[in-house]
């Protein structure tokens, strides 16, 4: 063997070493490094160039070893983010209001408490409130979930207005209710604060309120420039908004309150809720022949509905459907007389009787029996104002009050947190981003005023 290629193997063996060290950085993959020197005789000769390539694969595989034993550790310290406890809760006025706002559950249906919360908070800070009730069943509650839900209680927007008149040029607004179930107010690692509505929609309310106190007190603003509303109802149909439209009300802009991981929105989907209804005959499961199975009959359509083609656009994507519910039957041993399946589609493109009419053709062309029943608040894409400099823009798959609320008004959508945890059992975001959103609705509300 000679010495060119004693320097060869020795020089494969750093390659492998280098590889290793490449692939295993941040994760433990068991490495073997083997080096055969065949030749005595030109080992002394490499002795410094070998000695070079076993000390740098002995560093290598120790370096692995140990990045996998301390790995959890170090990352835990990269990514901890400013220290936050339950002491800061009582320093910062935001953070204390929205640790109370989400520890009142207020599942859509059951807002009285929370709007009793917000009404004495308000008027505690000077505003003037005034209530604007609704009917106590949420638009697309049936009777019987809105009794598990206790919703036969009062419902009630809140319109505040720190001046002496209701009427002012920017109106900022979200909304109270939220989705099942209840999680209670959490602060977690990593400065993030967990628990239901946290994200969706109390960190807007909070930010909000937070904001124009601050413009206030600097006197950017005056007392007759903004008022608030928070409403009941959203996640349930929109009756909350859609009863605001009675005062006959006209704002120059409104800043609705939404995830949007702080960016503007420049729009979001349509959305068409609609029921299909089953009805057969029931019998004795064994003898399937004497009834007619309701469940049988709903499912297929709800297959051909799964290879619907639906209209997409180049601004929003693809339209998507949602299989969101499914009931039917009684009993394992009882033919299902009954079958309902509540679908949900979100419209990129067009409008929603056009959608409505491709659910329906779809539908009638499996089973002409079966029945369709459309919610009513269905609407197209929604276009949305990002004139403002400063943030980034973006647009979103979900739906908002925005179209419920009439009028000429410039619309804007901005809020802290992401819409990708929002409905979850991991719902939750930084309070660095409560901080941030304060700043972002300042700044809207200083651009809508001069607009």
């Amino acid at each position: 063997m000679n010495r060119r290629s004693s320097e060869a193997k020795a020089k494969t063996a750093t390659n492998v070493c280098d590889e290793a060290d490449d692939k295993n950085e941040g994760r433990f993959m068991r490495a073997e490094y083997i080096f055969f020197i065949h030749n005595y005789e030109y080992a002394l000769d490499n002795s410094m160039l070998i000695t070079r390539r076993l000390v740098h694969c002995a560093l290598a595989f120790a370096t692995t070893t140990f990045a996998q034993h301390i790995q959890y550790p170090l990352n835990f310290q990269l990514e901890q983010r400013i220290g936050f406890d339950e002491s800061d809760l009582n320093k910062n006025p935001l953070f204390s209001l929205h640790r109370d706002l989400v520890d009142v559950e207020s599942i859509s249906g059951n807002e009285q408490a929370i709007g009793e919360f917000l009404e004495a908070y308000l008027e505690s800070h000077n505003y003037t409130v005034e209530r604007l009730y609704l009917d106590p069943l949420p638009t697309s509650l049936q009777v019987s979930q809105a009794e598990e839900l206790g919703a036969h209680k009062q419902r009630f927007n809140l319109l505040a207005y720190p001046g002496e008149k209701r009427q002012t040029p920017v109106l900022l607004s979200s909304h109270v209710d939220t989705v099942p179930p209840y999680c209670g107010y959490e602060i977690h690692k990593h400065d993030q604060i967990w628990g239901r509505g946290s994200v969706d929609a109390k960190a807007c309310i909070a930010t909000q309120f937070q904001a124009t106190q601050e413009l206030l007190a600097s006197q950017e603003i005056s007392p007759h420039d903004v008022s608030l509303l928070f409403v009941a109802g959203e996640e349930t149909g929109g009756d909350g908004m859609r009863r605001v439209n009675d005062l006959k009300m006209e704002w120059q802009a409104v800043i609705f309150g939404e995830p949007t991981e702080l960016k503007l929105a420049s729009g979001h989907k349509g959305i068409l809720i609609c029921t299909i209804k089953a009805y057969g005959k029931a019998g004795h499961s064994g003898y399937p022949w004497l009834g007619q199975n309701a469940n049988h009959m709903l499912m297929p359509a709800l297959v051909a509905l799964q290879k619907l083609q639906l209209p997409s656009s180049e601004k929003y994507g693809n339209s998507t459907l949602n299989i969101g519910r499914v009931s039917g039957g009684v009993a394992a041993n009882v033919i299902a007389e009954e079958a309902h399946a509540r679908i949900g589609i979100r419209i990129a493109d067009g409008c929603p009787e056009t959608v409505k009419k491709l659910v329906s053709d779809a539908v009638k062309a499996v089973n002409e029996d079966l029945e369709l029943d459309f919610s009513d608040g269905s609407y197209g894409p929604v276009d949305i104002d990002s004139d403002v400099d400063g943030f980034e823009t973006e647009t979103f798959n979900y739906g908002t009050d925005i179209p419920n609320l009439k009028g000429k008004h410039k619309r804007y959508l901005y809020g802290p947190g992401s819409i990708l945890v929002a409905h979850s059992d991991h719902e939750h975001l930084r309070s660095s981003d409560l901080l941030t959103a304060v700043e972002g609705y300042k700044r809207l509300v200083r651009s809508a005023l001069k607009s």
